[in-house]
C-alpha cells in the first residue's frame, strides 16, 4: 500500500514537472512563441538541452557575474511590449490590434542571451503577471521594506527582513543542491530570461512571494486592527499572483512553484514561534553584533560552496548583507533609545485617518530616505570596488569586468548592502528626527 502511494506520488510529481503544462498555460493566457520551423536556425527553436550556453553554470570564481540583484537592476535591459501590425511571414501575418510583439523582459545577465520574440494576445494578463513577478523581485523589496519601516511599523519591517533573508538563503541553497534546470524552450516561451541560466527547484520567487505576505499577515493580525478574512485574502492573493506569474513567465514548472509555496510555509512555521526571540536577541544581547556578523558571513560562505557562482549568488549575498546591516542597526537603535516600539498597552494599532498632510509627510520621508540610501550605495560602491581590486591585485578600470570575479563580487555585495541596510534602519530615522520629520 505504501509503495503504491509512493509510486503514485512520484508519477504525479514527474507529470507536474513536464514543460508541456507550462506551454499550455502560456497558450491559454495568450502567449505564443515565434519558434522557427527549422529547429537548427540560429537563436531559436532549439531546446535548452541543445543550447548549453543557456544552461551551463559559471565556472568557479572566474565565472561571469551579471547584475542579477535588485540593487543593480537599473542596468537590466527591459524591452517591454511593442505593438506590431506589419505583415509577417507565415501565420504571423496580419496581427490584429490586440496582439503585440514583445521580447523577454530582461536579457540574461549571466549569458548575455536576449531571448526570442513572442506574441502577446492578451495584454491585460501580460501586465498583470509582469506585476506579479515584480512582487517577488528584490527591487520591490528595496521599496517595500523602507516604506514600511519609515512610515508604518518598524517592528514588522525588521522582522520581515529576517524572514526574507533566510528564505532566500534556504531556497537558493536548496536549488544548488537539487540542480534542476529551467523548463525547456521550446515548447515553453521564455517571457523572462533574466534568471534562465540558474537552477529552478524550488522557485525562490514563489518562496519570497509567499513568505512575505503571509509573514506580514502573521505579524500584523492582532497588532493592527483589521478583519481576519481581509488580511488572509490579501496574503493569499499576493502569493497566488506571484506563483502563477512564474509559470506564465516560463521560468518554473508547476511542481517547482507548488514546492516553493509549501517550502515557504514550512519555513514560516519554523520561524513563527522564534521570530520574536530572534528580534529581541538582535536588539538586546551584548554579543548580538558578533553573532550577527559571524552567522551571516558563515551562511553566505556555506551557500557559495555548494555550486559555482551565478547571479543568484549575488542576490543571496545581497539579502544576507542587508539582513546583517538591519540587525546591527536594530541593536544600535535599542542601545541609543531610538525608534522604541509602542507599548503593549497601545495595541491593537489603528491606521490614522488619511489626510493630505500625512500623505505628503510620508512621501517626503520616503523620498529623503531613498535619496540617502542611493547616495550611500553609490559612495560605498565607489570605495569598495577599487579597494577590493587593490587588495586582490586587479585592475579597476572596467567595473563590470572586475565584478566577474567572485572574490570581488561577494565581499562587495556584503559590505555595500550591509551599510545600506544599516542606513535604512538607523541612519535615516535619525536624520528624520534631526529634520523634525519623525
Amino acid at each position: 500500500m505504501a509503495n503504491e502511494f509512493v509510486k503514485t506520488f512520484v508519477r504525479v510529481c514527474r507529470n507536474l514537472q513536464e514543460p508541456c503544462h507550462v506551454a499550455r498555460f502560456q497558450q491559454l493566457c495568450g502567449v505564443k512563441g515565434t519558434f522557427p520551423n527549422n529547429p537548427t536556425e540560429p537563436g531559436g527553436g532549439q531546446s535548452e538541452q541543445d543550447r548549453p550556453e543557456l544552461r551551463k553554470r559559471v565556472q568557479s570564481s572566474e565565472g561571469s557575474v551579471g547584475n542579477g540583484a535588485a540593487g543593480d537592476a537599473t542596468s537590466a535591459q527591459v524591452n517591454g511590449v511593442q505593438g506590431d501590425n506589419t505583415a509577417r511571414p507565415d501565420d504571423e501575418a496580419g496581427l490584429d490590434s490586440d496582439t503585440a510583439r514583445a521580447k523577454p523582459l530582461r536579457k540574461n545577465s549571466l549569458t548575455g542571451d536576449m531571448g526570442q520574440e513572442f506574441l502577446i494576445h492578451n495584454k491585460f494578463l501580460f501586465y498583470l503577471f509582469t506585476f506579479g513577478t515584480e512582487l517577488g523581485n528584490e527591487m520591490f523589496f528595496i521599496v517595500f521594506f523602507p516604506f514600511l519601516f519609515w512610515n508604518i511599523d518598524a517592528l514588522v519591517s525588521r522582522r520581515l527582513i529576517v524572514v526574507w533573508a533566510w528564505n532566500l538563503f534556504v531556497g537558493q541553497s536548496t536549488k544548488d543542491m537539487i540542480r534542476w534546470s529551467r523548463p525547456a524552450s521550446p515548447p515553453v516561451v521564455k517571457v523572462e530570461v533574466f534568471y534562465n541560466s540558474e537552477y529552478s527547484m524550488p522557485s525562490t520567487h514563489a518562496m519570497t512571494g509567499t513568505a512575505i505576505p503571509f509573514c506580514l499577515f502573521m505579524l500584523t493580525y492582532g497588532r493592527w486592527q483589521y478583519p481576519f478574512l481581509f488580511g488572509l485574502s490579501v496574503a493569499l492573493s499576493w502569493s497566488i499572483l506571484v506563483c502563477v506569474s512564474r509559470v506564465y513567465m516560463g521560468m518554473h514548472s508547476i511542481l517547482e512553484v507548488i514546492t516553493g509555496f509549501l517550502y515557504s510555509l514550512l519555513i514560516l512555521a519554523f520561524f513563527q514561534p522564534i521570530l520574536e526571540k530572534i528580534d529581541n536577541f538582535y536588539m538586546t544581547d551584548h554579543y548580538a553584533p558578533l553573532v550577527i556578523i559571524v552567522s551571516h558571513v558563515s551562511l553566505g560562505l556555506m551557500a557559495f560552496s555548494l555550486d559555482s557562482w551565478s547571479t543568484s549568488r549575488g542576490d543571496t549575498a545581497q539579502a544576507l548583507g542587508t539582513g546583517a546591516g538591519a540587525a546591527l542597526a536594530s541593536y544600535v537603535n535599542h542601545q541609543l533609545g531610538l525608534l522604541l516600539d509602542p507599548p503593549l498597552s497601545a495595541l491593537p494599532l489603528t491606521l490614522p485617518p488619511l489626510s493630505i498632510s500625512m500623505v505628503l509627510l510620508s512621501l517626503l520621508r520616503f523620498a529623503i530616505g531613498v535619496a540617502v540610501i542611493l547616495v550611500t550605495r553609490m559612495i560605498m560602491k565607489a570605495v569598495t570596488i577599487p579597494f577590493l581590486c587593490q587588495l586582490f591585485g586587479l585592475s579597476s578600470d572596467d567595473v563590470r569586468q572586475v565584478r566577474q570575479h567572485m572574490k570581488v563580487e561577494l565581499p562587495y555585495r556584503y559590505i555595500v548592502y550591509s551599510v545600506v541596510g544599516f542606513s535604512c534602519v538607523s541612519v535615516v530615522p535619525l536624520l528624520f528626527r534631526i529634520l523634525n520629520l519623525a
